[in-house]
Order: C-alpha cells, then sequence, then structure tokens
C-alpha cells in the first residue's frame, strides 16, 4: 500500500547548491560536534557558525525578497525568498538538528505547517487523528472532510489496539499529538507507530506541546514532526512560525516543494526571532516545567479544583509513560474546577493578575484560558465532548515567573468567599435598573 508518497523535486534550479553563507547539512553531519553535544549547547552552537562569509556570531539577516543571478538562469542558489533564504535556511537546519532529522522547512504558522502536510495527500485519503486535539487541527481536518478531499477519523489513542479497528484500505496518515490538548493525554507513540508503519501509514507528531527539548519523536518511530514555533520554540509571544522537521531527505524536499508552491513559507524576520528563541530553549523549559510542577501539586490539593491534568503529577494515567517516552513533561496544565462555567469557572479567569486572559502557549508569560470558548471553540460541541473538553476546564501556560508570585495569583483567584457577595451586588443593581 502506497502511503501517497510521489518523489517531486523542491522546484529550484537543477543543481542547485546553498551558498557558504548558511550552513549546510555537511556541518551538522553524524559525526560531527554539534550533533554530539547536548540539546541546551546545540540550540546555541548551531545558530553562530551560520556566517562562513565574515563569521558573525549572530545569524544574519538576508532581509531580502529577491537576489541578483550571476547570468541568465544562473543563480547563486538563492532567487527569491519564498523559495529559499539564507536567514531561513539556517533555522530550518538548526530545527532539522535539534529534532535529530534530515531536513526541516520553517512555515508562517503551525496550522501552515498541518496544512502543508496535509497537502501531500491525495483527494479521497483516510486520516486518523487524536481525538482530543487541538482545535484549530480539528477545524482544518473537519473543513477537508465537508469538501470532500479526506476521510476524518478522531480517535482515542490511549489504547493503540483501538487504532486497528479505526485503519482502512484508504488510510494513509496518523496524526499525533502527545500530550494533546488540552487534556494532557501522553500517546505511546513507539507502539501505534509500529502498527501504523505495518499498515504502511505515515507517522506525524505534533510535537509543539513538548519541543525537542523534552521529546524526540523521530527515537520512537515518526516520519514526520509538526511545530508551531510560535510556542516554546520562539518562546516570547511575539511571532507566528511553524516548522516541518523530515526523517529522511526524500520527504523533507517534497515538503519543501510543497511549501514553495503553497507560498506557506515563512517571513525571514520571523525566522530570526525564532532562531533567537531557540538560544534559551534550555534553560526556559527547566523553569517552566520547575513553576509548573509546584503549581500542578498546588492545584492537585486545592478544594476546589476537582482534577489535574499534568503528566508530572505520578497521579496522572499517562505519568509513567511520558517518563518512558520524554525527557520533561512541559509548562502546560488543566484543571477542573468545582462549580458551574457561568459561576466559578468565569471568576478563576477574571480574578488573576499575573495570568493574562489569553490563548496561546509557551511564552515567558503565564496566560490562562477556558478552552471550550477560546482555543477549543471551532472544535464544535459534539467533538468536544467526545474528547472530554467540558466548560469546567480551565488551561494555563506556566511562564517563568517568580514562582511565589504565581501561586500567590492563582490562590486569589482559587477564593471563592467573594463570589455570591459579587453575584448579590450584581442582583441588585439589576433589581434597581427594572
Amino acid at each position: 500500500m502506497s502511503n501517497g508518497f510521489v518523489g517531486v523535486t523542491g522546484g529550484r534550479p537543477k543543481g542547485f547548491v546553498r551558498p557558504p553563507v548558511a550552513p549546510t547539512k555537511n556541518f551538522y553531519s553524524k559525526n560531527s560536534i554539534i550533533t554530539a553535544m547536548n540539546i541546551e549547547t546545540t540550540a546555541i552552537q548551531a545558530t553562530t557558525h551560520a556566517d562562513k562569509q565574515y563569521g558573525s556570531i549572530g545569524t544574519p539577516l538576508y532581509q531580502t525578497s529577491n537576489f541578483r543571478f550571476r547570468s541568465p538562469g544562473e543563480s547563486t542558489g538563492y532567487d527569491y525568498t519564498r523559495s529559499e533564504n539564507p536567514t531561513r535556511n539556517t533555522l530550518e537546519n538548526v530545527l532539522a538538528e535539534l529534532e535529530g532529522g534530515a531536513r526541516a522547512v520553517a512555515v508562517s504558522t503551525g496550522m501552515s505547517a498541518i496544512t502543508t502536510v496535509l497537502t501531500h495527500f491525495d483527494v479521497g485519503a483516510h486520516i486518523i487523528c487524536t481525538h482530543d486535539c487541538y482545535g484549530g487541527t480539528a477545524r482544518l481536518l473537519n473543513l477537508y472532510k465537508d469538501k470532500g478531499k479526506f476521510e476524518v477519523s478522531f480517535v482515542d489513542l490511549s489504547d493503540p489496539l483501538i487504532l486497528l479497528d479505526e485503519i482502512k484500505p484508504n488510510t494513509r496518515c496518523l496524526w499525533i499529538e502527545t500530550p494533546s490538548n488540552p487534556l494532557l493525554n501522553v500517546v505511546d507513540v513507539e507502539a501505534i507507530s509500529k502498527i501504523a508503519h505495518a499498515k504502511k501509514l505515515l507517522v506525524c507528531v505534533d510535537n509543539t506541546f513538548l519541543s525537542p527539548s523534552n521529546f524526540q519523536p523521530f527515537k520512537f518511530g515518526a516520519d514526520v514532526i509538526a511545530h508551531s514555533t510560535t510556542k516554546w520554540l520562539n518562546g516570547h509571544s511575539d511571532v507566528c512560525g511553524g516548522a516541518i522537521i523530515s526523517k529522511t531527505a526524500e520527504l523533507g524536499e517534497r515538503f519543501q516543494f510543497l511549501a514553495n508552491a503553497l507560498g506557506t513559507t515563512t517571513g525571514v524576520f520571523d525566522s530570526w526571532l525564532v532562531l533567537r528563541g531557540i538560544k534559551t530553549l534550555g534553560v526556559r523549559m527547566r523553569q517552566h516545567e520547575t513553576n509548573a510542577l509546584a503549581i500542578a501539586e498546588f492545584l492537585e490539593s486545592h478544594p476546589n479544583v476537582s482534577e489535574v491534568f499534568y503528566p508530572g503529577l505520578p497521579s496522572h494515567p499517562t505519568h509513567l509513560l511520558a517518563k518512558r517516552l520524554q525527557t520533561g513533561f512541559g509548562g502546560v496544565i488543566s484543571f477542573r474546577v468545582c462549580g458551574t462555567f457561568e459561576n466559578e469557572v468565569r471568576h478563576i479567569l477574571g480574578s488573576t493578575k499575573i495570568f493574562a486572559l489569553a490563548e496561546s502557549l509557551g511564552g515567558v508569560e503565564s496566560l490562562i484560558e477556558h478552552p471550550a470558548t477560546m482555543s477549543h471553540a471551532s472544535m464544535g460541541e459534539v467533538l468536544r465532548e467526545k474528547a472530554g473538553i467540558t466548560n469546567d476546564i480551565i488551561r494555563i501556560s506556566i511562564g517563568i515567573e517568580h514562582i511565589d508570585d504565581l501561586l500567590a495569583d492563582l490562590e486569589q483567584a482559587l477564593d471563592f468567599s467573594t463570589l455570591h457577595i459579587q453575584q448579590f451586588a450584581y442582583s441588585s443593581k439589576e433589581e434597581v435598573a427594572i
């Protein structure tokens, strides 16, 4: 059975060679000192060798839309930035190195990454996706389903054997989010990849929630890794970006061609910003996780919280699996509030002083949001209920502020002692108005 792959070149001139101002794969060979280093060192050192012409430590910013040709039909290897740009190429090489892949392509958003990957498959293909996925992923898959492009199944992948019952003759792709968003369910990528590969499926893993600092899916059978680089990789909430990293060079060439054809490649300055963020990925992720574990333990013991979703807690059902597959637990927590959305949940969302009420995650600042009405609103009520994303769940992205301040902010927000007094005051005002 074919997985729908067609060998297609990247759409560049025959004999294309990137000029020496951008790092080449030779620099990141498997025998290189960079490859042998820990990820914290790689994240820094891989960006400081990009400029072979002048030796600048900082990555050069090639803020240009086009490049001079040497003669008609003969370029330097670069002609138009949508297709190739030295700054973006540097980011792509660094991402491939961090994930242990053969090649990467940097695109404009996380959704651009998903769109580009899905374009790889033929009309009529069957796509299997994690049932409690990101709302934007569900929206896009449902769009393609409604347009008649794909058959789509949202499947609970907590039991690998369930996958066997869902695979059809036309199934081509298994799309995995782990940990899932927002319930933080960890998927056994190794086990389900073996099942998927036996049926010749392409295994795609969205690694946004953990980053390569905490999880490397290629080691457990993934063929393709997708990222919203907006999140942990950039880490400063000042850019939107995405990435596709491929295990093989052939597949990487395919996605480079598709990104160029679709126009989904990311901009130069956005590439530079993500490169800047990656340099501090290791130290940021340690602080995010240290804060997250302390907050998860606090929430687990709080009387106004009925359930905490965080794989770093021993009580989490996939804690042991997360320990086996991952090198860290990340900085996102979801929790179920004792009460209703209209009262207690709204009270918390409107009471935090440090946690900003905003979508997204992975920045240095702490965020709080309500998945059912915000990040997963587009998922639809039926699919949300099937996934268990109910109105009493709140998701928080833990920043790197001082832990005492974060705990104090949540503690005062979870204090419901004034809730009924406030409600009585609002009710009284309404009666006066009437």
